[in-house]
């Protein structure tokens, strides 16, 4: 397949074939161990995260919830703002983020996707390679630090072997799967889907406000609050297919 389905959103998306990669880590966290070989059918994921102006047409569609907020952290109008169209949407539930990317015919990555789409099979640590790199990336520790979203696709020397965009920082990224620690341990070679119920999804990618070591493509992440985590200023999402 040289192009990906047709979607209602017309998002640019990049292709990640078939294959196995390595996912987790022997040295990380102990939720991101054992390093273990997932196979992956082929798929598409959005090549940026879903922006402000994509969820808005969701949204006067009918078809999603309003953000719980309509600011960002550092400004009082971020949502609804033209100065910020290109910019992530944030302040989404699972749900929601869920309910765009049926609308647009596609649906929320894998925390297996996710992992592969970011780091590709080399097995590193970051989008962009092994070594950190601050100007690669919008995170605690970036030079400089912007304090806040970016647009989306802003820093393209940080691209992932894919071409995807800020899969390390901007926000953290909904996922399909159910938060589990102990499921690498036990995980399914092929196409891994997480566990059948659990009380977070996963959080993958890392936002502005972290730093390096949670804005690694290993890091695993669950939101803060109650189960259904009405969103924060530093949760977005893209989509997959």
């Amino acid at each position: 397949m040289t192009t990906p389905p047709a979607s209602i959103d017309g998002a640019p998306m990049v292709s990640v074939p078939a294959g196995e990669f390595t996912m987790g880590s022997n040295d990380g966290n102990n939720d991101e161990k054992p390093a273990h070989t997932v196979y992956l059918d082929a798929f598409w994921i959005d090549k940026f995260e879903v922006t402000n102006t994509q969820y808005a047409a969701c949204l006067n569609a009918g078809a999603c919830m309003a953000p719980s907020q309509n600011g960002s952290y550092t400004r009082g109008g971020y949502f609804g703002n033209p100065q910020f169209n290109n910019y992530p949407v944030i302040y989404v539930s699972w749900d929601s983020a869920f309910a765009y990317c049926a609308w647009t015919a596609k649906r929320l990555p894998t925390e297996a996707e996710w992992e592969k789409a970011a780091r590709g099979t080399d097995g590193r640590e970051y989008p962009w390679g092994n070594g950190w790199d601050g100007t690669k990336v919008n995170s605690w520790d970036s030079l400089p630090r912007p304090g806040d979203t970016t647009a989306v696709g802003s820093y393209p020397s940080g691209a992932s072997p894919y071409g995807a965009l800020d899969m390390a920082g901007n926000v953290m990224e909904w996922t399909a799967d159910w938060y589990d620690p102990n499921y690498y341990a036990n995980s399914p070679r092929n196409n891994p889907k997480g566990t059948t119920t659990g009380t977070y999804h996963v959080l993958r990618g890392g936002a502005w406000y972290n730093p390096r070591p949670n804005v690694s493509a290993l890091f695993r992440n669950i939101p803060i609050g109650v189960p259904f985590n009405p969103g924060n200023p530093l949760i977005g999402f893209r989509c997959a297919q």
